[in-house]
């Protein structure tokens, strides 16, 4: 969802006239107000903690935490893995992300398959994970920065997902298909 700035706002600087509550992330100079459902959350919860599983003691691995790309883009990933060292920094720089995952939504699958994942290469953010819930079963695409600072896929499975970048995580696919219908099925009822 495309939100409204306020007196022109296009900047990270300018993002700091806004309330303090206000979810949103800055994309080529434009204000995307962030809506998350709580099926949303559920499945970035769930992606947060297969990433925490084995993950070595000088990295920590969040939830939505505000990332300053540059003067006209600051993201806020599902989940991210960051420097420890910034564990106390926000916005944080990009530099210090290891891993950004982000989770497809309708109204926003475009910036983040295409858009984030060019501004992320080109910023160096070694791994890019892009989470379908969209799909009749949930897919996972994984990509490597390649040697010309472009993003290159190196795995796309609605299986188990197994990887060894940055270290070695494992994601069970269809156990979170499984949990996403279940929570669709009863909130239908």
């Amino acid at each position: 969802m495309y939100g409204v700035l306020p007196h022109g706002l296009s900047s990270v600087t300018d993002l700091l006239h806004l309330p303090d509550e206000s979810r949103y992330e800055l994309i080529a100079g434009r204000l995307v107000m962030l809506d998350w459902t709580p099926v949303h959350q559920d499945l970035c919860l769930n992606l947060l903690l297969a990433v925490s599983e084995y993950c070595p003691g000088n990295l920590l691995p969040s939830l939505h935490v505000s990332v300053a790309v540059d003067r006209r883009h600051e993201f806020r990933p599902d989940v991210l893995v960051m420097r420890t060292s910034c564990a106390d920094v926000s916005p944080l720089p990009v530099t210090e992300v290891v891993l950004a995952v982000e989770v497809l939504a309708s109204h926003d699958r475009f910036h983040d398959l295409y858009d984030k994942a060019k501004v992320y290469a080109k910023a160096g953010v070694g791994s890019y994970w892009v989470i379908d819930p969209l799909q009749e079963r949930i897919m996972l695409t994984e990509y490597a920065l390649g040697s010309g600072r472009e993003h290159e896929q190196v795995a796309h499975t609605e299986d188990l997902f197994v990887t060894e970048r940055p270290w070695k995580v494992s994601v069970d696919l269809p156990a979170l298909t499984a949990r996403r219908n279940d929570l669709l099925a009863t909130d239908a009822e």
